[in-house]
């Protein structure tokens, strides 16, 4: 399969700086979306770390690895990730308390390798369908798990940006990881949550199904900024594509 990646950041309508940031590596197949936290300055620092120490980290697994390696390698990246911006907290007064979301996606031998920590996302678009492959380390998540708040209710809640995970917060964190076997024509769909909390599935599926992928990020952030855009919105979408199919 062919990687194709299209990818868009923007500001949102209510912040004045941006502090999400993203990768895009297909010579490595990894991709990555990570929010900042802790102020323009540290949110910004951590984001941006995040994406740059998780790509420098991750060493490519042989084409023979097999699913557990394949997840550990990518798994090990996030935790040197998360231990390199612990640090750099630690030595500036300024960062200290800095953390990032981070969701990183390997593709290898028809497989899917999801690393995640925090509230940004990963959706699995196929047949016109979506189904989301992460879960939320968040407060509201976490409620609406036990029953106590509507998924509605988690939509407005005023501590819906609250998450209970973070990269570089502490020095190690658990990292969620899924595998997901994929086949061409499928896309996956990385985001921050100032894309989610405003889209539906539905409103997923309806902007792929209709949009070319490379107009779809755009489609999609003036969407979100549409409905409130209160928060940075931050898409990469990859296309997992044979040859014959690569311009859609």
């Amino acid at each position: 399969m062919r990687l194709i990646p299209y990818a868009l950041s923007d500001v949102g309508r209510k912040r004045q700086h941006n502090e999400d940031s993203y990768l895009v590596a297909p010579q490595l197949s990894l991709f990555a979306v990570a929010d900042g936290m802790g102020g323009h300055r540290a949110g910004e620092k951590a984001s941006r770390m995040a994406v740059e120490r998780l790509r420098d980290s991750l060493i490519p697994p042989k084409r023979s690895a097999g699913k557990d390696e394949v997840l550990a390698h990518l798994q090990k990246a996030m935790y040197i990730t998360g231990a390199a911006i612990f640090d750099a907290a630690q030595s500036d007064p300024d960062l200290a308390g800095m953390g990032t979301t981070l969701t990183s996606v390997l593709v290898h031998s028809q497989r899917a390798y999801v690393a995640h920590v925090g509230d940004s996302r990963c959706y699995l678009f196929r047949d016109g369908k979506i189904s989301q492959i992460t879960t939320d380390h968040s407060w509201v998540a976490e409620q609406v798990k036990a029953g106590l708040l509507t998924e509605q209710e988690a939509r407005e809640s005023r501590f819906r940006h609250i998450i209970t995970r973070s990269v570089g917060f502490e020095r190690e964190v658990q990292v969620d990881g899924t595998v997901c076997p994929v086949q061409s024509g499928d896309c996956l769909i990385l985001c921050s949550d100032g894309l989610s909390n405003y889209l539906e599935e539905d409103d997923f599926a309806d902007v792929m199904s209709r949009q070319l992928y490379s107009d779809a990020p755009r489609v999609l952030i003036d969407l979100a900024n549409a409905r409130g855009g209160d928060d940075n919105i931050t898409v990469v979408i990859i296309h997992l594509a044979n040859d014959a199919d690569a311009v859609a």
